[in-house]
């Protein structure tokens, strides 16, 4: 028998970053906040419905979980199949990545005068572990699973309804192609419904 699903806990994640971003406009101290809550949210793996970390064969999945109101952020749960990976890409807007399930490795991108070329090692994250992203701290770069044959899910946050963010896939010569991701879901529970806790 499948435990229960504490939809309390990404509730309660919720409403503490809208506080935060109530209360500052400034990215440096929205990321320090929410990397905390972030790691708060992923070191617990008893909160996400299986609907939201079903992987598909072929492509990795970007499920919506929530999208603020007023288009101040997003929280989306990304689920890896075994090898996937995504292109090189960027977000324009502040991001967190917080590993919930598995793990993945990231690799950041510049661009130069002779293309894209890597910067720095890659970064693992396992569960519990938060990374940030943003055009201000690096942010363009490649996501895959850490894992051949398992799946492994994280959970993302970003400054914006990223679904909806017209946004840029890189290609080694450095030019971009323009795209906007949408999501892998379109009925999602309403987790505002008290009933649902019983």
């Amino acid at each position: 028998m499948t435990a229960p699903v504490d939809y309390q806990r990404l509730r309660h994640f919720i409403g503490q970053l809208a506080t935060v971003l109530d209360e500052t406009g400034d990215e440096a101290e929205i990321l320090r906040q929410g990397k905390s809550l972030l790691a708060g949210l992923v070191s617990h793996d008893d909160w996400l419905d299986d609907a939201f970390a079903r992987p598909d064969p072929h492509h990795y999945q970007q499920y919506l979980l929530h999208a603020d109101s007023r288009q101040r952020f997003s929280v989306v749960s990304f689920v890896w199949g075994p090898g996937q990976k995504t292109p090189v890409h960027d977000h324009r807007v502040w991001g967190l990545i917080g590993m919930l399930r598995g793990a993945e490795q990231s690799q950041l991108f510049s661009r130069g005068s002779e293309g894209l070329h890597p910067t720095g090692d890659p970064v693992r994250l396992e569960p519990g572990d938060v990374e940030a992203v943003s055009p201000r701290v690096g942010d363009i770069h490649q996501v895959s699973n850490a894992f051949g044959d398992r799946v492994s899910v994280s959970i993302h946050v970003y400054g914006a309804n990223i679904g909806a963010v017209r946004r840029a896939t890189y290609q080694p010569d450095g030019s971009e192609k323009r795209f906007i991701s949408g999501y892998s879901n379109t009925l999602l529970p309403n987790i505002w419904d008290l009933s649902r806790y019983g």
